[in-house]
């Protein structure tokens, strides 16, 4: 599977393979598959570059969002006990990762596509990756709204992102067409959930696969692309 140009993040030292890994800032299952592959690496002592790619769980959410467990109710339909043990297993997986989901009966499901679209602006400065795992903490620990401008603002300055930068690009859409085209090159290629992850531009892997498989995927890539 081919991959669209974008520049890379510093590459580290020793054997490095690309991750590409298609994701939405909505997804829970997408901090806790990078949490598995960062374990991964450590594990294989193998570097990566890693490119974010833009998908939306929900591209028709609209400004004001959605009660998390009404939405997930509504679209999957869990019971509030199916949900209420969903978020535990999150909590306590996400807990050995060293990530918090912060879950309480306010949380929302907001919509996403302002971030992507700050999140693309932040590739082209260096800054997406610490961006995007701002934006998973802002969303998932702090219960912050994402799709609020001011706080997008807020996050990207937190990375290093001039904050009159920020605000010109969410306010004047430049980036709209460059996220819907990036969207619709995943999609076109059977992208249909996140996270998915796409390893040496060739391998496609489908859901948070648990660090150890990770680590097997990592060396075959390698293995192979010697």
């Amino acid at each position: 599977m081919s991959t669209p140009a974008s520049p890379d993040t510093a590459a580290p030292q020793g054997p490095v393979v690309d991750v590409d890994i298609v994701s939405d800032v909505m997804c829970p299952w997408c901090i806790v598959g990078y949490r598995q592959l960062e374990q991964a690496l450590a594990a294989t002592g193998i570097g990566a570059r890693i490119r974010w790619h833009p998908f939306e769980l929900n591209p028709e959410m609209p400004p004001e969002g959605q009660n998390t467990a009404e939405h997930i109710a509504e679209k999957y339909g869990a019971s509030p006990e199916q949900s209420a043990q969903n978020r535990k297993q999150l909590q306590d997986l996400g807990k050995s990762l060293g990530f918090d989901f912060n879950f309480t009966p306010e949380s929302r499901i907001v919509n996403s596509f302002q971030a992507h679209q700050l999140l693309d602006f932040a590739l082209s400065q260096g800054l997406q990756h610490p961006l995007k795992l701002a934006l998973f903490k802002a969303h998932f620990t702090d219960n912050r709204d994402v799709s609020d401008p001011d706080v997008l603002i807020d996050v990207a300055g937190s990375v290093g992102i001039d904050a009159d930068t920020a605000r010109e690009v969410l306010d004047s859409g430049a980036l709209v067409e460059s996220v819907r085209e990036k969207q619709k090159f995943w999609t076109s290629r059977g992208i249909s959930g996140v996270p998915s992850m796409v390893f040496g531009g060739k391998y496609l892997v489908t859901g948070a696969q648990g660090a150890e498989n990770y680590a097997q995927i990592l060396r075959q890539t390698l293995e192979e692309a010697a």
